[in-house]
């Protein structure tokens, strides 16, 4: 019996040292970096920190706006980049292999504002912002932002428009949904992570706006949600299609992704047809070659960076929500699982 009993444990003790050489294979021995949005760097911070613990991968991220990230992966100076902005086939043409985006969140874009003495949360309509941000409309006061808050004391105020002074996603899905409720946006300014903007001061990243308008009296800008309500600025509801003024929050955001979404996973959340949804709503892409081989000559480190992106779409997603970020719908959780199991080491599988 009691050799039995220690043949038991001796097996036991395999099995579970077997099950973390094939979970954990790179504890403690792999390093990777990255580099792009500010809009998830709150989400990822907390991510990487947690898989560090867990596995011992140490995860190198510079905040330093999806531009940058895309700009770093083209040259190959980064394991992956990170980007609200999808690449457009364009783009892709630049880049020395396919580039594969895996969405990890939802987010929301809000318009975010510093009127003193206002406590009510003001409404907001599509034209309106274009107007604002065209240069139009100047004035807290104007007849056209009274009428759609009549029991708010608007302060006569100039109003101080504040936009990202970077390559940005977050811009990206602004100006994207400017140009989907606005024909003068569209032509006169257009869609990129960085325009030409007709007026405005600009500041670096969702936390240089956000420093702009806490210190700005009139101050109207743009955000990512967590950037409001870590720096407890006040930001307005946003009339969307179906004609309701919708309140940015995770279950507003989170329904703008119930959508088809397509294998490649490169769409816009705006202007959403949810009766319910946010309209100034996206995803936020993980970029990585879709051959690791381009960044790294070694399967164990591209084979890690796979594993990561396998939790990022799993596991993780439980820390989406208390950090103020919408959690993967299913469909786009299966596309994402479809795109990390394409990923190769000189056309060799990393992933089963």
């Amino acid at each position: 019996m009691r050799v039995a009993s220690s043949r038991a444990a001796v097996v036991a003790a395999l099995v579970a040292w077997a099950w973390m050489a094939v979970a954990l294979p790179a504890l403690g021995a792999e390093r990777l970096t990255g580099a792009g949005a500010t809009f998830p760097y709150p989400l990822y911070s907390r991510y990487f920190e947690e898989y560090r613990r867990l596995t011992g991968v140490q995860v190198n991220y510079q905040s330093i706006g999806s531009g940058g990230g895309q700009r770093q992966l083209l040259e190959r100076t980064v394991h992956f980049g990170a980007s609200d902005a999808y690449l457009s086939e364009e783009q892709m043409a630049q880049y020395p292999g396919e580039v594969v985006h895996v969405p990890t969140a939802v987010g929301a874009v809000v318009p975010t504002y510093n009127l003193p003495g206002v406590t009510q949360r003001l409404r907001f309509t599509g034209e309106l912002l274009a107007d604002i941000f065209l240069g139009r409309v100047t004035r807290w006061d104007d007849p056209g932002i009274r009428a759609l808050n009549p029991d708010v004391a608007l302060p006569p105020l100039p109003i101080v428009v504040v936009h990202r002074a970077d390559g940005s996603g977050t811009t990206f899905i602004w100006v994207s949904y400017l140009a989907r409720v606005s024909e003068e946006w569209r032509q006169r300014v257009g869609v990129g992570t960085s325009v030409e903007w007709p007026v405005g001061l600009g500041g670096r990243g969702n936390e240089g706006v956000a420093g702009l308008v806490r210190q700005t009296p009139g101050a109207l800008g743009y955000v990512e949600l967590i950037y409001a309500l870590e720096n407890d600025l006040a930001y307005g509801a946003v009339r969307n299609r179906s004609g309701r003024y919708v309140v940015p929050d995770l279950a507003s955001a989170s329904r703008a992704a119930a959508v088809d979404i397509p294998a490649d996973t490169r769409l816009l959340l705006v202007n959403t047809q949810a009766p319910d949804g946010y309209p100034i709503a996206g995803f936020t892409w993980i970029l990585v070659y879709r051959d690791l081989s381009l960044v790294t000559d070694r399967r164990e480190q591209a084979r890690a960076l796979a594993e990561l992106l396998w939790w990022m779409v799993h596991d993780a997603q439980r820390y989406n929500e208390p950090l103020h970020y919408g959690r993967l719908p299913e469909p786009a959780v299966q596309r994402a699982e479809a795109l990390i199991r394409s990923l190769t080491f000189r056309g060799e599988p990393l992933l089963p």
